[in-house]
Formats: C-alpha cells, sequence, structure tokens
C-alpha cells in the first residue's frame, strides 16, 4: 500500500506543481501574487472556497466527533453552514461594494482604511494571527498522525509534518494564489469522492440508515440526542458555533479575500448556493463514518478509529485514495491560509508594491515554520481545537461589520481597542488564567455580543452626536 500512495501522491505532486509553473507570473505585484488576478470565475471561485471551507476537518475531524459527540454534531456544522451560505447572500455583496471603494489588499488593510487607523489593521491582523496559525497546524498534525499510524515503520510523525509543509511553501511560493486555487479544484474532486467512498461502505456495512442507527441505539442510546453523551451540545455551545461559523466568510481572510476577488456579484450567487449545496453533500457522509465507529470501535483512539475504518476496513485501492484526499484537503487548505496570513501582513505595510509583497512571501515561510512546530505541540482533538479557532477569528465580527456598514468608522476608536482587549481576555480564559464562563456563559460567546453592542451603541451614539452637530 505504500508504494502505491507514494505512486499517486507523487503523481499528484507533479501536478500541484504543473499548475504552479503555469501560471506562474513575473509579475509579483499584490494583485497578481497575492489576489490571483482578482478577476476569478463562478466554478473556480466555488471550488476554491469549498475546499478552502471543508478539508481535513471534514475527513479527520467530523466522523470522530459524531463516533464521541453523536448526531448533534449535525446542529453544530452542518446547519451553521447553511446559515453561513445564506450569510455570504446576505452581507457579501456589502462587503464587495465597500471594498470597491480602494483597491483591496487584505482585511486588515481593509479596516486599517476604514477606520482611518493603521491600529485598527494591526489588531485584525493580530486576530487572525493569534487563531489561524493553530487552526492551520491541526490540519497538518491530523495528517501527520494519520500517515504515521498507518506507516508506523516508515518515518516520524514529525517528519511526515515536515514534508507537508515544505510541498505547500514550494509550489504556493512559486505560483501564489491562481495556482493554489487550481490545487482547490483538484482538491475538492478528490475529498468528494474519497469522502462518499467510505461513507457509502460505512452505510453498507448496516444495511440502510435505520438499521445504523437502531444498532449505534444499542451501544449508546445517547449518542442519537442532545447535548449527547458528553453533554457538549448545549445551547451556549450551539449558539457560540453558529456565531463563529456566521462569521467566517468575513473574519477568516482566506474567504473574505475570494469573495472579493471575484468576477462580479451574480458569480458570489452562483457560488454561495453552489456552496450551501457541497456542504450538505460532504458532510452527511461523515455521519455514516461516526456511527460506523461509534458502533464497532467506541473505546478506540482516534487515530485507531480512523486507520481501522479508512484502512483495515478497506481495499488498497480505496485506502490509497482517501489518504490522498485526506493529503489533499490539508495541503489545499493549509496554503490558503498561510497565503491568506502573508496577504494580511502586506496588507498592513507601506512601501513600493513589489518590496512589500517580497516581505510578504518571506512572512509566508516564517507563519509556515511556526505552523510546523505548533502542529508538533497541539493535541489531537482537531474539531474542538478548530471550534476554538473559528471564536477567536468571529471577534474580529463587530469591528469588520462596523467597518462595512458605518461611513464614520473612523470615529469609533473604541471598538479596535476592545477588540484587542477581547482577543487577550479570550487567550487568558483558554490558557486557563481567566475562567472559562462568567455568571455561566460562555467565555467566548459573552465577549462577542459585548463587542456586538459596544459597536452598535457606538455607532447610535455617534449618528445623534453628527445629527445635532
Amino acid at each position: 500500500m505504500l508504494t502505491m500512495l507514494l505512486t499517486i501522491g507523487l503523481v499528484y505532486i507533479a501536478i500541484l506543481f504543473f499548475f504552479a509553473h503555469r501560471v506562474r507570473s513575473t509579475s509579483k505585484t499584490t494583485k497578481q501574487y497575492l489576489l490571483g488576478g482578482a478577476d476569478i470565475g463562478a466554478v473556480l471561485g466555488f471550488f476554491t472556497i469549498a475546499a478552502t471551507l471543508f478539508s481535513t476537518f471534514s475527513l479527520l475531524g467530523m466522523p470522530d466527533f459524531f463516533r464521541i459527540h453523536g448526531v448533534g454534531a449535525w446542529i453544530f456544522l452542518m446547519f451553521s453552514h447553511c446559515v453561513m451560505a445564506f450569510s455570504i447572500l446576505w452581507f457579501g455583496f456589502e462587503l464587495r461594494k465597500k471594498a470597491r471603494e480602494r483597491e483591496w489588499q487584505g482585511m486588515s488593510g481593509f479596516l486599517a482604511y476604514n477606520f482611518r487607523s493603521r491600529f485598527a489593521g494591526i489588531v485584525g491582523f493580530i486576530g487572525v494571527f493569534v487563531f489561524l496559525l493553530p487552526y492551520i497546524a491541526i490540519q497538518i498534525r491530523g495528517v501527520a498522525i494519520f500517515l504515521h499510524a498507518t506507516f508506523p515503520e516508515v518515518i516520524p510523525m514529525s517528519a511526515w509534518a515536515t514534508i507537508l509543509v515544505l510541498v505547500m511553501v514550494i509550489y504556493s511560493e512559486v505560483g501564489g494564489l491562481k495556482a493554489i486555487m487550481y490545487s482547490d479544484v483538484l482538491q475538492g474532486i478528490l475529498l468528494l469522492v474519497a469522502i462518499w467512498i467510505i461513507g457509502y461502505n460505512c452505510l453498507h456495512h448496516f444495511g440502510g440508515i435505520r438499521a445504523m442507527f437502531e444498532e449505534v441505539e444499542k451501544v449508546n442510546e445517547a449518542l442519537l440526542s442532545v447535548p449527547g453523551p458528553k453533554g457538549l451540545f448545549n445551547f451556549q455551545f450551539l449558539l457560540g458555533s453558529l456565531i463563529a461559523i456566521l462569521m467566517m466568510p468575513y473574519t477568516q481572510p482566506q474567504i473574505s479575500t475570494r469573495l472579493v476577488i471575484l468576477k462580479d456579484d451574480k458569480t458570489l450567487r452562483k457560488m454561495a448556493i453552489g456552496l450551501g449545496a457541497f456542504g450538505i453533500v460532504i458532510i452527511l457522509p461523515t455521519v455514516f463514518m461516526g456511527m460506523y465507529g461509534a458502533s464497532l470501535y467506541p473505546d478506540a483512539s482516534t487515530s485507531e478509529f480512523l486507520h481501522k475504518t479508512y484502512i483495515s476496513d478497506q481495499t488498497e485501492i480505496i485506502g490509497s485514495i482517501v489518504m490522498l484526499g485526506i493529503i489533499a484537503a490539508a495541503i489545499s487548505t493549509s496554503d490558503s491560509q498561510l497565503f491568506a496570513l502573508g496577504g494580511e501582513l502586506r496588507s498592513i505595510l507601506t512601501g513600493a508594491d513589489e518590496k512589500m509583497v517580497g516581505y510578504a512571501r518571506i512572512g509566508i515561510l516564517i507563519f509556515a515554520l511556526s505552523s510546523l512546530l505548533l502542529a508538533l505541540l497541539s493535541s489531537d482533538e482537531l474539531v474542538l481545537l478548530a471550534r476554538t479557532s473559528f471564536a477567536g477569528t468571529a471577534l474580529l465580527a463587530p469591528l469588520i461589520f462596523t467597518a462595512i456598514y458605518y461611513k464614520r468608522a473612523y470615529a469609533l476608536r473604541i471598538i479596535p481597542i476592545a477588540t484587542l482587549l477581547s482577543i487577550i481576555a479570550l487567550i487568558f480564559s483558554l490558557l486557563g488564567i481567566f475562567p472559562h464562563d462568567f455568571m455561566n456563559i460562555r467565555m467566548d460567546l459573552l465577549l462577542f455580543l459585548l463587542l456586538a453592542v459596544l459597536a452598535v451603541l457606538s455607532v447610535v451614539i455617534d449618528t445623534r452626536k453628527t445629527e445635532k452637530g
């Protein structure tokens, strides 16, 4: 199987580098290198956003989440992503309209311009850097531990992680965002094929959906209802998750930049509708995988469950295809996020464009090495770590929406300051320095609500002052 995987993997990597060479531009401007020419069609736009959203998280995280916490994971992720697709239709046009007032370079630069404060842009960059880097790390770690579990005698887990990062850095540095987008198309197709092959096989094991749930009920009835056997899916968790995922198109730069650089508003509409449908198609088979694991491997570790479900219980060819899909998903999502961090860094720098893009490329390399280090140090709780990343970047939403909707955002200097303090407070809460909740309200949810109320009150007060004076 190792020989088969290496053969298929090398072919896949060769295709990636072909894309990178094909779209390589001698121009290293922000528009060409970091924004892919800023004229993306519906098909490419759909695949690149879908591949960025549904990745290793879907293949390695969600099945295990269903296995441990039950069917409430559907509410947590699927419902939230459908609402997110609707929010793209609702708010995406406003973001694009506002972004056209000035050449788009990144969300951090957008904030700096609309608040007329470089500090606001730096706060935006800090938010995405602090909470996006761990998300990149868990993509890398998830694949590395899976490869190591499958081939324990070949090379250590750290070596698998290093190889993944090396491939990402080389081809993204060579081809820029356009090369990443083309790889997203290939990754999206591979992910869809791999996830449905395993999902179908898991469902076939039970003989149907009804039989599947009847079997799981015998093992642990609590898996079939909320809040689940571990009590995770309470109201606050689900509400906080909904808000965090709903805000992702605006608070996570790898998505917001793609929304802005779509060719036109009609393309945005097509992409959003397709994204909602794609979410259902991708997440549904992870339910079958999770219930399969709950029935056959309820006490197995994450890596043991995934290895048995994806490799041991499958034929060699299917196992190889699935592993390639997992690797492709990790590479596609991680390099998109690394590249987005580079774009955000460039957007708060001032100076000659090509020189600043050069600094951004150095930044991408540093971010990649940092994510590799985090990947080697982080835990195996992939979904909960990802959820923390979503919640952290969601704290930027009141700041971003104020910049989008309020013309006098520059008069509300308190919002960037409050956002920075909230980011620090959440970090301290995650580290155990501050409590995880206050008055029985989750810290991430409480901070978001306080920032939202502050933003609304600030706009109302400033509007009244302007009308009076």
